[in-house]
């Protein structure tokens, strides 16, 4: 005893308080956690330090200072447990089953005019319905856990409007062999899209840039309109590299005119680029046919319907829209266009493929009819 830093707390026990805190060590009957408490203020009474008295009991040293402090003002009395620590109420596997019931219903369906659940409403929907008398949201949660239910998540899908079929089959195959593959030195494969709509939003106030002392970068809430840009843009398979130019409108018309861009830039010696798009009449209209025919080297693949996420491109405009446009403020139209510009070089700086395999779609093929793989 003795050892380590001498605490403030001075503790002192009457011959009775002694007596009664030694017979809590003999039990066998009294909770453990009212023993340890009272072989913390004995230690302590007794001389020894927080630090000691903590090692000796198991416990942190802030356990040590709350019931030395509570001993101190309620002397033994201040050891027990206040009223209404403990077990929380009980509820019989009836309320479980009737929270499962109406958490897998919609609300509207129950006469709620809401679109899906939260622990707070299904807690007043028990109650309104006399399951319980009273119930709170996190007990709620708690055995919506326990179910593996969160009626308050959703996700889209879609019905079965274009079926798994050949056709499916057929596209899916051309994807997965295209990207994995080396493609011969004289080949590229570009997967081409548009961005659209994308506007400047001249805020009102300058944006202030973050400072210190956890202030955020503070961007002005209104702001102008000033049109709208559509980026047309092409992921080189291969290198992560990326070719763009934008345009005010998106029409065949300038579909064909970012092509000719492309074939400009592509160099001569390369006899076949591949491009993937998705389905849309601005990429397979008649125009954008007639000039396919007289420029042989370009040979589309087209994604199955509904798969917009195989085109790759759709990657790289996830970085666009997260780095570049997540706070969107330029100062006009052209300013607009030529930060673009600047993202796109300084991408191409660092350019990168996106790692895609045989089981990137692995998922996907695996739900295609077994006759379309024969």
């Amino acid at each position: 005893m003795g050892r380590g830093r001498k605490t403030n707390l001075v503790i002192s026990l009457t011959a009775e308080e002694r007596e009664e805190l030694d017979s809590w060590q003999r039990s066998r009957t009294i909770r453990s956690g009212l023993a340890r408490r009272g072989r913390v203020i004995v230690m302590l009474a007794d001389g020894a330090s927080v630090s000691e008295a903590a090692r000796v009991v198991g416990c942190r040293r802030r356990f040590v200072y709350r019931w030395a402090r509570r001993f101190l003002k309620d002397r033994v009395e201040g050891l027990e447990d206040k009223p209404g620590r403990g077990r929380k109420p009980f509820f019989p596997p009836e309320v479980a089953v009737h929270l499962v019931k109406i958490a897998c219903e919609r609300p509207d369906q129950l006469g709620r005019s809401l679109s899906q659940w939260e622990c707070s409403e299904l807690a007043r929907e028990l109650v309104d319905s006399g399951v319980v008398s009273s119930i709170s949201a996190e007990t709620v949660r708690r055995i919506l856990s326990h179910h593996h239910l969160k009626p308050w998540r959703h996700h889209m899908w879609l019905g079965p409007k274009h079926p798994r079929d050949q056709e499916f089959y057929t596209r899916t195959s051309d994807l997965i062999d295209l990207y994995p593959r080396d493609l011969p030195e004289d080949e590229i494969g570009l997967c081409i899209d548009e961005k659209t709509s994308l506007q400047p939003r001249v805020r009102l106030r300058a944006t202030l840039p973050a400072l210190p002392g956890n202030i955020p970068n503070r961007v002005e809430h209104e702001y102008k309109r000033a049109g709208a840009l559509n980026l047309f843009a092409a992921f080189e398979i291969g290198t992560g590299h990326v070719y763009g130019q934008s345009y005010r409108r998106k029409r065949q018309r300038e579909f064909i005119a970012f092509l000719e861009y492309l074939d400009g830039q592509v160099p001569a010696n390369i006899k076949t680029i591949h491009v993937v798009c998705d389905n849309l009449p601005t990429h397979r209209g008649k125009q954008v046919c007639k000039w396919l025919e007289g420029h042989p080297r370009f040979r589309f693949h087209f994604t199955p319907r509904h798969c917009s996420w195989m085109n790759q491109v759709e990657q790289w405009f996830s970085i666009l829209q997260r780095k570049r446009f997540r706070v969107a403020d330029f100062a006009s139209i052209e300013d607009l266009e030529a930060k673009i510009e600047q993202f796109i070089t300084q991408w191409n700086h660092h350019a990168h493929p996106f790692n895609w395999s045989t089981q990137s779609v692995a998922k996907v093929m695996a739900e295609a009819p077994v006759k379309a793989a024969a």
